[in-house]
């Protein structure tokens, strides 16, 4: 098939067109990314969880959490790499995590989720799971609460401050 060159223009022109629009497309998509400051950043975040697992017989057992990690070189993700877990009740120094380090990404400017998150405790398993959870800049706290995993376990809530202080933007 030959295409005269009034025909070859117009479909150079289309396709030109097309790739524009699509990369227009995908730039508009990057730049909405929901993002967390400061970028590049060593941080803890100490708070409380409760969570509810067969060893605890379905009873929900309140412990301290203190969660550290870095937040990535471009703001868009923080890498969880370790996560302390103790209290009072004897369960809340038995878990065993696993799975890190978790991925913390932003959603939105006051939304996130927490990929691949999971423990064992007594022989079983929870998770991985990927939980959702709120994030408040004016009281720098992201949250999360009733996030169902895998092996009948359950975060009943879980509340940390990161230091220093995060913007989800």
């Amino acid at each position: 098939m030959t295409l005269n060159t009034s025909t070859r223009s117009r479909t150079i022109a289309c396709a030109v067109a097309a790739v524009a629009i699509a990369g227009a497309t995908v730039g508009a998509a990057n730049a909405g990314a929901a993002t967390i400051s400061p970028a590049d950043t060593a941080f803890t975040a100490p708070g409380t969880i409760v969570v509810s697992t067969p060893a605890s017989f379905g009873v929900p057992v309140s412990c301290s959490i203190d969660l550290s990690g870095t937040t990535s070189q471009d703001g868009s993700s923080a890498s969880i790499t370790d996560a302390k877990i103790s209290g009072s009740n004897r369960l809340c120094n038995l878990p065993q995590l696993k799975n890190l380090p978790w991925t913390l990404t932003p959603t939105s400017a006051t939304t996130g989720e927490v990929s691949n998150v999971g423990f064992s405790l007594l022989g079983y398993n929870c998770g991985p799971a990927t939980l959702a959870g709120s994030f408040d800049n004016m009281t720098n706290t992201l949250t999360a609460a009733d996030q169902p995993m895998s092996g009948n376990c359950t975060i009943n809530s879980l509340s940390v401050q990161p230091d220093p202080a995060f913007t989800l933007s």
